[in-house]
């Protein structure tokens, strides 16, 4: 099925650690990285549509969606795969060419996979609540990715995407009958005139998996299609509606500001255009929102101006300035710089602001019933926008929202933590959450709070733990990983799978394997191996382990915990996925330990690994394969 493939696929690239990329040169291992983390995010999704079927909707277009969505996924499996090859040595003068084509195939797959999460059609399956923001999450991060790319016209993926949908169904055939031919003179000269364009096509076929032959019969028809564009549009007066959100002013407009002198005052030191938003940072100097929130976002901690350390990422409007602005607009005849969500800036938000502010200041209200209704409110908006997330942040909600954790009204602690967690979806407030102390709070709600707060509360720690120094903050935290493995072994099936989440990512941090292990996770995860009735139990516990039995203290531990006759099982009658997942477990487990080598041959494992090396996955074979000729080398000795 589709939705398995799906989520196979999910699995394997969130399993992409720093350690499978060490060989890859920057940008493309940041970027592998980046995008294992948003994909890792979808595990949740492709398990309620493999639960939910299409049972709800039109079974067409739930099929539809879902090819589109492996599609996605295995053009994203193919990018990290580059990460993990060898790094090819390149002469200094090739690496800006290199840097570019990584830019191409990394802004196709992003876009690729956030316009396939933008069709989700959630009549044909039924998606929760919860896994739609963790899709508005991955969506919203992976927009932000696309602009940090560069202005790639997008346009050229769509109409790819759309001509290679036609070819599906008749690329084998078409192959066939172009196979062994010249290149025609048309595609010559066509490319010959199209050379960025055409390299374009090229690289995203290869991320897309289609052959040489077929991309460029494909780069023809699309130069084709944008050369008639060109005609018909030649004869076309402009609209307003065909022009994109920076250009929305009109010409008259621009002509007027380009030859009026613009204030350097008002003027942002990176774009040195007309401010529409402008922001002061930490060291006094002023931006514009749009800029100097991708300069953030790309990982920079310096004021741009003045190279000082920015002592906190908080971005405070310049009203003045923008009063000053607008003034100067004016009197100049110059129509005012409007704000555009596309630029990255959020729209003029007036009267919402004041409302925001409102219900901010109604969290430490004496009353009870007003701070619940203002946390009811707060946690809304937050689920609903980023420009709310960004807005509420700026607003004083975050630290407000952690002191409510401490509510003793349960409604009350509820709405607070997962407002948190709404807000949390904005990877910028992932970081003030933390400075505003919420872990141990957040924890105390693990532990004792109403079984829906218990959710919320595992699945903020899982989106906060997407930060890497937050795996270490978190992990380190008394009780932290022992009220999730609480939750795992006692909690709700959406609680169980939402700690089971929450601690494979913390896991991934080494020290993070062990603590797992001392705080009891062994028992509820050789539970989960025998539970069938509860579907993903057994997936999730193999993913973990899969995790832990790299440390050799987990590994003595699994041992001990009688995991392997369990493992052994799930050789002979699982389903594909998992028998792969119990042969690399069993391996780790038996690489230089003859004890558990033995155990597995006395459980009779040879035969399910004889089968297991005929008909598994690729994978699969290696690992059985592996295994049989460690047991055979015993049998000798």
């Amino acid at each position: 099925m589709a939705a398995e493939a799906a989520a196979e696929i999910v699995r394997e690239i969130a399993a992409v650690g720093a350690a499978d990329l060490a060989a890859a040169a920057e940008p493309l291992r940041a970027d592998c990285l980046r995008l294992a983390r948003k994909v890792s995010l979808l595990s949740h999704l492709v398990a309620e549509v493999a639960e939910a079927g299409a049972g709800g909707g039109d079974a067409d277009a739930a099929d539809s969606w879902l090819g589109d969505l492996v599609r996605a996924l295995q053009a994203a499996r193919r990018f990290v795969e580059l990460g993990r090859a060898p790094a090819r040595p390149s002469r200094a003068s090739d690496q800006d060419a290199v840097c570019n084509n990584v830019a191409v195939q990394f802004k196709f797959v992003t876009w690729q996979l956030q316009t396939v999460l933008a069709r989700l059609p959630q009549s044909c399956f039924q998606i929760s609540d919860e896994v739609q923001e963790e899709v508005d999450l991955v969506r919203a991060q992976l927009r932000r990715e696309m602009e940090k790319k560069g202005d790639i016209d997008v346009n050229i993926f769509s109409k790819f995407h759309d001509i290679l949908a036609l070819h599906v169904s008749t690329v084998g055939s078409q192959s066939e009958q172009s196979h062994g031919q010249p290149d025609t003179p048309q595609m010559e000269n066509l490319c010959n005139g199209h050379l960025e364009l055409q390299n374009i096509i090229m690289l995203v076929s290869e991320i897309s998996g289609v052959p040489k032959s077929d991309a460029e019969r494909i780069t023809s028809q699309l130069i084709e299609g944008l050369e008639n564009m060109r005609v018909t549009d030649s004869k076309k007066p402009v609209s307003v509606s065909q022009s994109s959100d920076e250009t929305k002013a009109s010409p008259e407009t621009h002509k007027k500001s380009d030859a009026v002198a613009i204030p350097e005052d008002f003027r942002c030191p990176i774009s040195l255009e007309l401010m529409r938003d402008p922001v002061i940072v930490s060291t006094g100097q002023t931006y514009e929102r749009a800029f100097i929130q991708r300069w953030i976002d790309c990982g920079n901690r310096t004021c741009p101006k003045t190279q000082l350390k920015l002592q906190n990422i908080t971005l405070t409007p310049n009203y003045v300035l923008r009063s000053l602005i607008l003034q100067w607009c004016e009197e100049k005849g110059i129509e005012p710089p409007t704000r555009s969500k596309n630029d990255g800036a959020y729209l003029e938000v007036g009267g919402e602001r004041v409302a925001i502010e409102t219900l901010v200041r109604n969290l430490s209200s004496s009353s009870l019933d007003e701070r619940k209704s203002a946390a009811a409110e707060i946690r809304s908006l937050a689920k609903k926008s980023t420009d709310n997330r960004i807005l509420l942040a700026e607003s004083g909600a975050i630290s407000a929202l952690v002191k409510l954790l401490s509510s003793k009204d349960l409604k009350t602690q509820e709405h607070a933590v997962t407002a948190l967690l709404n807000l949390s979806i904005y990877d910028q407030n992932k970081e003030l959450i933390v400075v505003a102390g919420a872990i141990v709070p957040i924890i105390q709600v693990l532990r004792k709070g109403g079984m829906e707060a218990r959710e919320n509360a595992a699945a903020a720690i899982f989106s906060l733990s997407l930060i890497d120094d937050n795996k270490i903050t978190i992990g380190s935290t008394p009780g932290a990983i022992e009220a999730l493995v609480e939750l795992l072994q006692s909690g709700s099936p959406r609680g169980r799978k939402d700690a089971a989440t929450a601690l494979f990512n913390l896991c991934i941090y080494q020290a993070n394997k062990v603590r797992a292990v001392r705080a009891g996770i062994l028992a509820p995860l050789i539970q989960m191996l025998q539970d069938s009735s509860r579907n993903g139990a057994i997936d999730e516990a193999l993913t973990i382990l899969s995790v832990l039995v790299s440390h050799h203290e987990c590994k003595i531990a699994i041992a001990k915990a009688h995991a392997i006759p369990f493992l052994i099982d799930l050789l002979r009658s699982s389903q594909a996925r998992n028998k792969e997942n119990a042969a690399a477990i069993l391996l780790a487990l038996c690489k230089k330990d003859a004890e558990n080598l033995a155990c597995i041959g006395r459980l009779g494992a040879q035969i399910p690994l004889t089968e297991l090396s005929k008909t598994g996955t690729d994978r699969a074979k290696r690992k059985a394969t592996s295994l049989l000729e460690h047991l055979s080398k015993l049998q000798v000795l």
